[in-house]
């Protein structure tokens, strides 16, 4: 479990890519003070394990279904990322529920400085639309924000200075992709919500069952 609190930004030190997984070397300082071997750590919002580490980086597996879900792919040797260890059960809750499990992928379509805020308009797959909710939470990149607009499935979040310094977002721009979690709350609800309509509802209609009955 984490927040979305950003604790550092870290270096890719190394990268070894196949077609279909991913082992990254990053260096670190923060995240590594009491890190052990079978730790989480979130990479731009996306938990993964401690298999090695050293005084100044550590390293871990990306397996292939989180190459094809999520934005790490399109990173390389030297890149930065947002780092965050998993919540120990004695600290502040700063953030929001983050799991580290990312449900898609987005697109920064637009970017403008408002005063000390600088505003993020993000283009998200369809089928995550229903969870964006105004005022609500979001993990982009890993870091806890709130969504202040909505259209259809584009919101917009807006950074502060210090999250703008202090996490990979400030890098980011135009055209830009970014790891996106929804609500961990409105995800349960939702499914809870569908669930409960199909048990009220069952029903056995399907393409096989009409093209067995002469309707294809």
């Amino acid at each position: 479990m984490f927040t979305g609190i950003i604790e550092e930004v870290g270096t890719i030190q190394n990268m070894k890519k196949s077609p279909q997984s991913i082992v990254m070397e990053i260096g670190a300082t923060k995240v590594l003070e009491d890190v052990n071997i079978g730790d989480s750590i979130s990479i731009n919002g996306v938990c993964l394990t401690v298999t090695k580490y050293t005084k100044g980086s550590f390293e871990v597996d990306v397996m292939p279904e989180t190459v094809k879900a999520t934005s790490l792919k399109e990173l390389s040797t030297g890149s930065k990322v947002n780092l965050e260890r998993s919540m120990a059960a004695n600290g502040r809750f700063g953030g929001h529920f983050v799991s580290g499990h990312v449900d898609g992928v987005g697109e920064i379509i637009g970017k403008e400085e408002v005063a000390n805020a600088v505003y993020y308009k993000i283009k998200v797959p369809e089928s995550l639309a229903k969870f964006l909710l105004l005022k609500g939470s979001i993990a982009v990149d890993g870091t806890s924000l709130t969504i202040f607009g909505v259209e259809g499935n584009v919101f917009t979040i807006s950074l502060i200075p210090h999250t703008y310094d202090e996490t990979v977002l400030g890098s980011k721009g135009k055209g830009d992709t970014v790891n996106i979690e929804c609500d961990m709350l409105a995800k349960y609800v939702e499914n809870m919500l569908t669930r409960k309509q199909e048990l009220q509802n069952p029903s056995n209609i399907n393409k096989t069952m009409l093209e067995e009955n002469g309707f294809a």
